[in-house]
């Protein structure tokens, strides 16, 4: 079986968290840039990765990286790729990009160059002057950063935050692939309470039941690499079962709360469409009242930012009900918190331990560590 060159884009601050995954799955020549997790393995990882990532947003083929200063540079390395090694006679193969701080800043252009470059390989290879692309999906992927092209085929499809679990949401949902990041980056491991005081639709009490119980978060959808010729469809069922096996079944306390009826109902709908409602519960309650008794136990959540849902004033007089609430919970519990608010630890009431900077979509957010 061939060796393939992976990249995995990543929400900007969980680079770490994607590398860490990738090595739990034994790929290997793991590195991380800004943005994305470069590794190597084989077929058979395109769809172990798939359905194992938790935090990345796709899988890509990396098919070359070279120097692209000029259109015509472009056009000739990448007519010179393998394609025909991927894309079969009809299959699909559009072209998506984005250029930054590169000579070539047109991205229509260089689309169209890509494109061109592609059908001449392809044409040349089956020996026609016109490309049907009737067949499955191969889309191609490129980046030009100062000057440097990375040419790629996304085998994912849809987003791998796209788990299955979520067909709608309530204002501000928080992309699961974040709400992963969250969690493995609380140290939460399956051990001991799991809350989210704010719980909105779900997501991270979800993410934090997948993870408690070891489930392939993609188990439950589809990705366009399925429907590749190339690709042997028993890679799929083996990666499945592979998964599944390494499943847990223990016991485990992983709680949501929302004041908003309307969210927990919907809470309780996504835990059931991702099989953990039999160990995350829902429940209507008030954050500023938050209450537990066990000694330890671990707190994530993603509070209302004010920029999107609530004005400026009443995030804070919330920050500082919850500020409060979490004081007086026992000295054992850890919390993780996201906000966009510039003076989230003033109105929260104490100094973080740690943060980190992510992003949730184009919000620029920190994640505020608060260690026993």
């Amino acid at each position: 079986m061939k060796t393939l060159p992976f990249a995995i884009p990543t929400l900007f601050g969980l680079e770490g968290p994607v590398s860490t995954e990738l090595k739990r799955l034994g790929l290997s020549d793991v590195r991380a840039e800004d943005g994305r997790v470069f590794c190597t393995g084989s077929e058979a990882d395109i769809p172990r990765l798939n359905l194992n990532l938790r935090c990345g947003e796709r899988v890509l083929i990396v098919l070359g990286r070279f120097s692209a200063p000029t259109f015509d540079a472009l056009f000739e390395c990448v007519r010179a790729l393998p394609w025909e090694e991927f894309i079969p006679k009809g299959g699909q193969f559009p072209v998506k990009g984005h250029c930054l701080n590169s000579a070539l800043h047109a991205v229509p252009a260089c689309q169209s160059i890509v494109k061109k470059a592609v059908a001449a390989r392809l044409g040349a290879a089956y020996g026609m002057e016109t490309l049907p692309e009737t067949g499955a999906l191969y889309q191609i992927q490129f980046s030009i950063m100062k000057d440097m092209a990375t040419l790629m085929l996304d085998t994912s499809g849809a987003g791998l935050y796209k788990r299955g679990y979520r067909a709608e949401g309530v204002d501000a949902p928080l992309r699961e692939t974040l709400a992963a990041g969250l969690v493995t980056l609380s140290r939460y491991r399956g051990k001991g309470p799991f809350c989210d005081p704010f719980c909105g639709s779900g997501t991270i009490a979800i993410e934090a039941a997948l993870m408690a119980r070891n489930r392939a978060p993609g188990l439950n959808r589809v990705f366009s690499a399925q429907k590749w010729r190339n690709l042997d469809a028993k890679l799929w069922l083996d990666a499945a079962d592979e998964a599944m096996d390494k499943e847990f079944h223990g016991s485990y306390d992983i709680w949501g709360g929302d004041v908003d009826p309307k969210a927990v109902t919907l809470a309780r709908h996504n835990a059931r469409l991702a099989e953990v409602d039999d160990i995350a519960r829902f429940e209507v309650a008030d954050a500023a009242q938050f209450r537990r008794e066990e000694p330890t136990g671990t707190i994530v959540t993603n509070p209302p930012y004010g920029e999107r849902i609530m004005e400026k004033d009443d995030a804070e007089t919330l920050y500082r009900a919850f500020g409060a609430a979490y004081a007086a919970l026992p000295d054992g519990w850890r919390l993780t918190l996201l906000s966009s608010h510039t003076e989230f630890e003033r109105t929260f009431g104490r100094k973080a331990d740690k943060k980190r900077k992510l992003y949730n979509g184009m919000l620029k957010c920190d994640a505020f560590f608060y260690r026993p």
